[in-house]
């Protein structure tokens, strides 16, 4: 259930005096965050942010990943775990039924229900090259928990744009371009200067020395001449989706408004 919804149920329950304040209070204890010792779990978040918190595996060992994991699907919402290896997976695998491992993105999913919501939009992801699918398919596993339909345009760099101008059609479907590249991220201007939508460069660190683990695609895409182009950090894919899904749920939103106005 949706966290507004649920509390709003909860609120509901004491105004009509189907239970009581006490009651109330025990269920509400862990909001806004519950105390585990070595993390504050955020249940809030999905209500000032349109998602719950995300688990970046890095840093934690494969027990603190389970745990937090665990307390996040138990209040029934999709819950995401980022930079996560396959022991991490058995770990959370082993406390939380039905999680899915997608390994490509190194990152651990699970919904409350099997049946995935309608989308609300679509972005398309576009690589410049094969060696860059890591950090496509983090964007991919998140923008699609995220409530978002997915396109995938890979291995369209600049160095054959022909292969690119072939997907043109693919673009035009997408409210947002996630564009995942590394060398000197030329490939992110390129596809600026081909949509009227938001681009999202995601730069990587895949790259020869001068690249300088992907500082010189970063400076080439915070660089691009090309409009509406936004940039985020070094291989954040999770970021870049992130942003993406927020994009769209704002465009929902005003056509939302402007249909209650009329």
């Amino acid at each position: 259930m949706d966290p507004s919804s649920w509390l709003a149920q909860v609120l509901t329950a004491v105004q009509n005096q189907e239970i009581s304040v006490q009651t109330a209070l025990e269920q509400l204890k862990d909001w806004p965050y519950e105390d585990l010792a070595f993390a504050k779990v955020d249940h809030h978040r999905s209500l000032s942010q349109g998602f719950p918190e995300v688990i970046f595996g890095l840093g934690k060992t494969p027990e603190q990943v389970a745990l937090i994991f665990a307390r996040l699907s138990q209040k029934d919402q999709p819950v995401l775990a980022t930079r996560c290896s396959a022991t991490f997976f058995l770990a959370v695998q082993a406390v939380v039924p039905g999680v899915i491992y997608h390994p490509e993105a190194q990152a651990i999913t699970w919904l409350p229900t099997p049946e995935r919501p309608k989308p609300t939009g679509t972005v398309a992801i576009v690589t410049a090259g094969t060696a860059d699918l890591s950090v496509a398919e983090e964007a991919a596993v998140t923008a699609a928990l995220m409530g978002c339909r997915v396109l995938r345009v890979y291995d369209v760099g600049v160095s054959g744009l022909h292969r690119l101008v072939a997907a043109r059609r693919e673009l035009a479907q997408a409210q947002v371009v996630i564009v995942v590249a590394g060398m000197e991220g030329a490939l992110a201007s390129v596809i600026g200067g081909m949509v009227a939508i938001p681009v999202v460069a995601v730069p990587t660190s895949v790259g020869y020395g001068a690249n300088f683990g992907g500082l010189a695609a970063l400076l080439g895409m915070l660089n691009s001449c090309a409009l509406g182009v936004g940039v985020v950090n070094i291989d954040n894919g999770f970021g870049a989706a992130a942003l993406a899904a927020t994009i769209i749920r704002g465009y929902n939103r005003c056509g939302q408004e402007e249909q209650h106005a009329k």
